[in-house]
Formats: structure tokens, C-alpha cells, sequence
């Protein structure tokens, strides 16, 4: 097996344990804060329908977390397995980052998560409101120096190179890069929608199941309304987030858009089949000047085609494709969160329709984050840390036959895994948070 093979197999292999490792962060980030609110509202009301939904939610938050702490520690091993390349030219600044990360944060989060899982009837209900605080920081936190390192890694400003190896000149420089405050914002609104889906779908579930469910009526009003506010910020985000690409990746602007050739009022591209051998798309539905007038607010202006990068360029179908697919999910999102809050307003039962379609959007976060994550990773490449590192120049020597065999596992291990959380996951939300509490 030749290099090439083998550089395709290690990107597959990370590709895989990142896109499931990342499942779950996106879903804890915002949910420990769904718990802060569930957690307040029962210590200010003393209503117990929400002590109740708590301790259902928190079961969930728990094995998520526990899911996202195992992938996360399988994937940080592959920095030295397959990727030892990147260690060695970057790792004075991508360690400390990582380290930063278990110290300040991880460390917060699993010191306080006990209290806030088993410390309910034995610490002060004030001690356990915080605790519940300090695990949502926690889990920000966590996010706010990994979305650190990745912002670097496609935007790197602050260092310097003795040696051929890069080292931080200055940390706040290299921290707060050129796309690090928009692409966390990002995340952070990213993850909201996520865990706002997540509590919406397994409430509706369990709606269809008991419409009398008090509880499940509640989480149901909460993160619907959450998700109508997040929705048009993301949407209003995104397209803060995209100009900072075109200033700072335009390559990966012209491959979303799909614009090869360097042109003036260029026009947008709805949809299409983007042709790289002849560098054209096929069956393009446009509409004439969009692109110019949505990235420069100029219906004239001149934008970057594909042309201009050659051979440094990313591959376009991956970007074109997963771009459309991440925006008409967050369109579908805004929909369906602003027509149910409507809906919820007018008061009496929900209609099955809308519950069954909530249920639908139950893990539509994750197909979301999922697709945005390959636009922003692969829109990256031939890079791994843009005019740095080449990536085919940080893989390491390990043969195609490991690779191929280690790649199977991990496939099989992840899907029984996930097919796994999403059996209980369903299981206790389709029994309620009540009839959960009456069992104890």
C-alpha cells in the first residue's frame, strides 16, 4: 500500500473518531445548561415536576458525557500514533492548549459532577444549584480552549519558529486568532440548537406516548422557545462566520460556493453538480450576482475562483454539498421552533403531526454540526495548520494493513456504541420523567 492509500486511511480513522466524539460535547455544552434552569426552577418554585425532569436530564447529560470522555481519550492517542508529525512541528502550542483544557476545565467538571449526580439529598440545595453552575462552566470552558486550538490550526497568528518548530510568541495572539471569537460563537449557538432538538424530540416522544406528561410539556415549552431565539442567531453568526473565511480561507468559499473561475457578480449557487474534472457545475440552479452580493455586499464585486488556488485547494463536492445540507437543517430548524412556539402559545394539546415532527428533529443538531464540521475541516485541506503544516506531511509511518484493520474496529465499536445510547436514551424518555421517579 502505497503513502497516499495509507494518508487516506489515517484521515479516515480521525475523521471517524472526531465525528463521534464531537456527538456528544455538542450535546453537553448546552444541555448542563438546560440543567442549571430545570435545577433553579424547582429550588425557586418547589414544583416537582421539575425536580423530576431534572433527574431524568441529568441521567442523560451523565452518559453523554461519559460517551464524549471516551472517545475523546481514544482520539487523543492517535496524535501519536498517526499523526506524529503534527506533535512534533506544533505541539509547543497545541499541548499547552490541550492541557489548558484538562486543567481548567475537564478537572472542574469531573471534581463538581459528582456533587451534582450524587450529592442531592447530602450537600445544601444552594451547594448543588452551583455545583450544577460550575459543571455548565465547565463544560464552556472546555469547549473555549479546543475551539482555541482548532481556530489556530486554521488561522495561526502568534508564533514563532526556532529550530522549524513553531512556539507560542505570544498566548493571548495565539488564542484569540483571526476566526476564533466566530467560529466558538458558533459552537456554542451550535450546541444550544443541539441540545434544544434533543430535549424537544424525547419530550414530544414521550407526548405521543402520555400528553398528560407534566414534565415532559415543560421541557417541551422550555427548549422550544430557546430554540426559536438560537435559530436566527446562528443563522446571523454563520454569516458573520463566513466572511471572516472569505477574508481569511477564501479557497474554502470559492469550493461552498462553487466558483472556479476568478469572476465579477458571481452569481449564488442554490444547487448543482460540481464537476471537478472539467471544473464547472452541471444542472446549476443560480441566482445571477447572489454570491457577490451576499460575501461583499456588492452585486459587481470580484470574488475568488477555485482558479486561483491551484493545486492548493480543497476537494468542492464535500464543501458544496455539506454546506447546503448544514444550512437547510438550520432553516428547518428556524421553521419548525418558530411555528411551535405559535403553536405552544395558543395553548390546549399539541397536534400528533407536529409532535411526530419533533421527534423527527429529535438529533437533527448533530447531522447539522456533523456537516458543518466537514465543510470547516476538509475546507482546510491539503492544510492540517493552514500555510504550516501540510497534512500528508504529519501522518506517520504506520502500514496500510494497521490502519485498514484498526479502522474496522473502530467502526463496528461506534456503531454498537451509538445504536446502543440511542436505545436508552429513547428507553427513559419514552417511560417520562415521572413514571422514572415513581420507580425509585
Amino acid at each position: 500500500m502505497d503513502g497516499t492509500e495509507a494518508l487516506l486511511l489515517a484521515r479516515a480513522q480521525f475523521g471517524l473518531n472526531i465525528a463521534f466524539h464531537i456527538l456528544f460535547p455538542t450535546l453537553t455544552i448546552a444541555l448542563a445548561w438546560f440543567l442549571v434552569y430545570f435545577r433553579v426552577r424547582y429550588e425557586r418554585t418547589g414544583d416537582a415536576a421539575w425536580l423530576v425532569t431534572y433527574r431524568l436530564w441529568v441521567k442523560v447529560f451523565a452518559l453523554s458525557f461519559a460517551m464524549g470522555v471516551v472517545t475523546g481519550i481514544v482520539m487523543s492517542f492517535q496524535f501519536g500514533t498517526n499523526w506524529p508529525g503534527f506533535m512534533n512541528k506544533v505541539g509547543n502550542i497545541a499541548g499547552p492548549l490541550l492541557a489548558y483544557e484538562v486543567l481548567t476545565a475537564f478537572f472542574l467538571e469531573a471534581t463538581f459532577l459528582g456533587v451534582m449526580l450524587f450529592g442531592m439529598n447530602r450537600v445544601p440545595g444552594w451547594l448543588h444549584v452551583l455545583s450544577t453552575i460550575v459543571v455548565a462552566v465547565g463544560t464552556s470552558l472546555s469547549a473555549f480552549w479546543i475551539l482555541a486550538l482548532n481556530s489556530w490550526m486554521h488561522t495561526p497568528v502568534g508564533h514563532i519558529t526556532v529550530d522549524g518548530v513553531l512556539i507560542a510568541g505570544d498566548w493571548l495572539t495565539v488564542i484569540f486568532n483571526p476566526s476564533f471569537p466566530y467560529r466558538f460563537t458558533h459552537m456554542l449557538l451550535a450546541s444550544g440548537l443541539t441540545a434544544s432538538f434533543v430535549i424537544a424530540g424525547l419530550s414530544a416522544w414521550r407526548l405521543l406516548r402520555a400528553p398528560g406528561d407534566d414534565s415532559a410539556m415543560k421541557t417541551m415549552r422550555a427548549s422550544v422557545l430557546v430554540a426559536a431565539v438560537l435559530a436566527p442567531l446562528q443563522i446571523f453568526v454563520g454569516d458573520l462566520h463566513g466572511l471572516n473565511t472569505l477574508q481569511h480561507q477564501p479557497a474554502k468559499i470559492a469550493a461552498i460556493e462553487g466558483i472556479w473561475k476568478t469572476e465579477k457578480g458571481a452569481p449564488l449557487v442554490l444547487f448543482a453538480l460540481p464537476n471537478e474534472k472539467e471544473r464547472r457545475n452541471d444542472y446549476a440552479i443560480e441566482i445571477p450576482k447572489g454570491a457577490a452580493l451576499v460575501l461583499k455586499h456588492d452585486a459587481e464585486a470580484e470574488l475568488k475562483g477555485l482558479n486561483e488556488f491551484e493545486p492548493d485547494r480543497p476537494p468542492v463536492a464535500p464543501l458544496f454539498f455539506g454546506f447546503r445540507l448544514m444550512v437547510g437543517i438550520g432553516v428547518g430548524m428556524l421553521a419548525l421552533a418558530w411555528f411551535g412556539v405559535w403553536r405552544l402559545r395558543r395553548g390546549g394539546p399539541l397536534p400528533r403531526a407536529l409532535l411526530w415532527t419533533f421527534a423527527a428533529f429529535t438529533f437533527s443538531g448533530w447531522i447539522a454540526t456533523l456537516s458543518g464540521w466537514i465543510v470547516t475541516e476538509v475546507g482546510r485541506q491539503p492544510w492540517l495548520v493552514t500555510g504550516i503544516l501540510r497534512t500528508k506531511d504529519a501522518v506517520g509511518h504506520i502500514s496500510g494493513a494497521q490502519l485498514g484493520a484498526s479502522l474496522t474496529g473502530y467502526v463496528l465499536t461506534y456503531s454498537l456504541m451509538l445504536l446502543a445510547y440511542f436505545v436508552v436514551i429513547t428507553h427513559m424518555a419514552g417511560k417520562g420523567a415521572e413514571q422514572q421517579e415513581a420507580l425509585k
